[in-house]
């Protein structure tokens, strides 16, 4: 919550929980049904159709990324900051999905106010084009600017400093902003397709890319770990001023006054507001080997869904108790995979990683389950496995090492 919330600041379905999905059933139920009754097959709105699929893609979207960043920060090697993550912030970033509600709601009633507009064609390259270079033009620059008018103590003391309460970021820090705020930037972000849907030119697939493409700047932007390599700018320097890195956006984070930009550092570097540090800091992110931890705790997995309840699975079940979620059972393909890929790699794998002053701790998980453990003929693998944790460990450092209660 920002310092001196402002109104707008809470979003109306906090309350709901989980059930605040339901508020894009009514759209998806009349898309759906509409797509099928029409029988004029020219007539048939896919966009409408296709909006509940792209939000759940969004979701899948953001959530592989909060799992590699994860797991990249708890590994070490390019990490930016240092600094632990708290448990103010993972409660604060629950809250994370309520702008993928907040987006299946505007195109939901854009397609129903706007239907004629909305019933656009399945793909217009020219269109794509036109609405990416109207982010990387007009968009961007507003943004830059809204930004900066967020950081006067007014705006940030109602507003943004609620953003900013997270110096070390993740991907789900992205878009956890307070109502007004996002209803802004979704304001800014609608230029490029509603100029399109103006001038003739939207077209399903360039409005599904263009907010992919920004799910996936927002969500590098946001990571704690630097991997755009140097090469990727010395081919073509002009991309510097056109994309920015993670280490660009973590300064913003911690020195607050400097690149203020989304994407595009060129605003930045035209008004003067990139920080002094942004080359070393990249270059340094770059160079940084894995970490040696000091002390190693060697957990195990308890059920095939407990793989969700750990810190690389997802946010609003890692931070909790592990309790048994009846939708869960949806999830059993995915369940199975992982159990498989558990399998095939055969080893233990970092899960978190924090720090107290100078003390460096790792969590490290066994891929095997209570049931696995009460089996005669799985204790040789499984002691392997513990074995090569160990060695492993002392290979890397560890001072410490302690065993979860199945691991003992």
């Amino acid at each position: 919550m920002a310092s001196k919330p402002g109104i707008l600041s809470d979003w109306p379905w906090k309350s709901m929980g989980n059930f605040k999905y339901a508020l894009v059933v009514p759209g998806a139920i009349y898309s759906t049904y509409s797509f099928i009754m029409c029988k004029d097959e020219n007539e048939r709105n896919w966009f409408m159709f296709l909006v509940l699929p792209f939000l759940v893609f969004r979701l899948i979207h953001y959530q592989l990324w909060i799992s590699y960043s994860r797991y990249r920060t708890a590994k070490g090697n390019n990490r930016i900051l240092d600094k632990s993550i708290d448990f103010d912030q993972v409660d604060r970033e629950r809250s994370w999905d309520d702008q993928i509600i907040l987006n299946g709601i505007l195109f939901y009633g854009a397609g129903i106010v706007l239907k004629d507009q909305f019933n656009m064609p399945f793909f217009k390259a020219d269109g794509t084009l036109i609405i990416l270079l109207l982010h990387w033009g007009p968009a961007e620059f507003l943004y830059y600017w809204l930004h900066r008018a967020l950081h006067h103590h007014y705006l940030y003391a109602r507003y943004h400093s609620h953003h900013h309460s997270s110096i070390v970021t993740e991907p789900n820090t992205s878009f956890v902003h307070p109502m007004a705020e996002v209803l802004a930037y979704y304001g800014l972000l609608l230029i490029p397709t509603l100029v399109s849907v103006y001038i003739g030119k939207a077209n399903i697939v360039g409005v599904f890319i263009y907010v992919t493409v920004i799910d996936f700047l927002n969500n590098m932007g946001h990571c704690n770990f630097e991997f755009i390599p140097k090469w990727f700018y010395t081919i073509f320097p002009p991309l510097k001023y056109i994309i920015y890195t993670p280490s660009f956006h973590s300064l913003h984070h911690t020195q607050f006054r400097t690149n203020y930009t989304l994407f595009c550092p060129l605003y930045d570097y035209v008004y003067g507001t990139v920080d002094k540090s942004t080359d070393s800091v990249y270059e340094n992110a770059l160079k940084r080997e894995a970490e040696s931890p000091d002390v190693v705790h060697l957990s195990h997995l308890t059920t095939p869904d407990s793989i969700y309840h750990l810190p690389l699975g997802f946010p609003s079940l890692s931070s909790k108790p592990q309790v048994s979620k009846w939708y869960l059972l949806f999830m059993w393909p995915v369940t199975v995979w992982s159990m498989l890929l558990t399998w095939v790699l055969g080893h233990a794998f970092i899960s978190e990683r924090n720090a107290f002053k100078k003390l460096k701790l790792q969590a490290w998980v066994v891929p095997k389950y209570n049931m696995q453990y009460s089996s005669k003929w799985q204790r040789e693998t499984i002691s392997k496995l513990i074995g090569q944790a160990i060695r492993e460990a002392d290979k890397k450092g560890a001072k410490g090492l302690s065993l979860g209660l199945l691991n003992q």
